[in-house]
């Protein structure tokens, strides 16, 4: 991310390159590395997977807190599903798969797969739900369903899913196809993230950006980490887990709230802000978790 800043920031990475390779990553790249991962995946015990069901929890509660303590707080009602959406909503189909697949591997992909599946769309529901709250963005439950259904992400886990519950036996390219693909999309998509960054933004940024920057890197990933480890999840779906929670704010929350006729500019100012300080928490959880021997084996 700060090599994609630093080319940008040369005049080597423009506008209109960083929004075909993201667009090219998005619909091809990565819904193709996600269905080598869910085809690989061993479904017959999907029902042990409480990692799944911690995720899960952990976002409805960091949506109820931050509704409460945006309420606490007195935030403009305006501004409120801005920063819900912000508290919960975090990048785990990019940049959380690439830091699972840093620390552990194809493994670590593998493990992704299911959570960025779920969570993807229940990300999306709560977006809707908060923001048409606060804001009115007037979205039908079908225009909804439509988004989750036509998403390429989801597109390629059920693709995977089905071959993997099929029992139809795994093409002999498919897992050098994965490897081959997170090669090289994973550092594509994080040299983009970088280059995409408006740091110039962050002179009009007030304390409701700052207060939001701390639920989702410190205060949201805190909690899904005691509650998943008071559900006894450990070792690399403990690491997994954290890496795609404590990931920084989605881009998509940006595209929504401008499309609901919000704050853009608070929008895009919590994208940049967590991306940046993403860099510093990210590494200093998972070192803390890594030192108490809680998160399994590294790649």
């Amino acid at each position: 991310m700060v090599l994609g800043l630093a080319l940008r920031w040369l005049g080597l990475l423009t506008e209109p390159l960083i929004n075909q390779a993201s667009r090219l990553a998005f619909n091809i790249g990565l819904p193709a590395m996600l269905f080598v991962s869910a085809a690989q995946v061993d479904y017959s015990r999907i029902g042990s997977a409480r990692y799944l069901l911690a995720g899960v929890v952990a976002t409805l509660l960091t949506v109820a807190l931050a509704w409460l303590y945006s309420h606490w707080r007195g935030h403009p009602r305006a501004l409120q599903g801005i920063f819900v959406q912000a508290a919960f909503r975090s990048n785990l189909a990019i940049i959380g798969i690439a830091l699972a697949v840093s620390a552990y591997g194809e493994r670590g992909i593998a493990l992704a797969a299911l959570p960025v599946a779920l969570l993807t769309v229940l990300y999306n529901v709560l977006a809707v739900w908060v923001l048409n709250t606060t804001l009115g963005a007037g979205a039908s439950f079908v225009a909804l369903l439509a988004g989750v259904v036509r998403n390429p992400l989801i597109i390629g886990i059920s693709a995977g899913v089905a071959l993997a519950l099929s029992g139809l036996p795994l093409p002999a390219l498919v897992v050098p196809m994965g490897a081959g693909l997170s090669a090289f999309f994973l550092p594509v998509m994080l040299l983009c993230i970088g280059g995409a960054m408006q740091l110039s933004n962050l002179r009009s940024t007030g304390a409701i950006a700052w207060e939001a920057t701390v639920w989702r890197l410190c205060v949201a990933p805190l909690l899904a980490v005691v509650l998943a480890i008071s559900m006894g999840v450990r070792d690399e779906l403990l690491g997994v887990l954290f890496l795609l929670l404590a990931s920084p704010v989605a881009a998509a929350s940006f595209v929504m709230v401008v499309a609901a006729r919000g704050d853009g500019v608070l929008a895009a100012n919590i994208v940049v802000l967590t991306t940046l300080l993403s860099m510093l928490t990210v590494t200093s959880g998972f070192f803390l978790l890594s030192i108490f021997s809680m998160v399994g084996r590294l790649a």
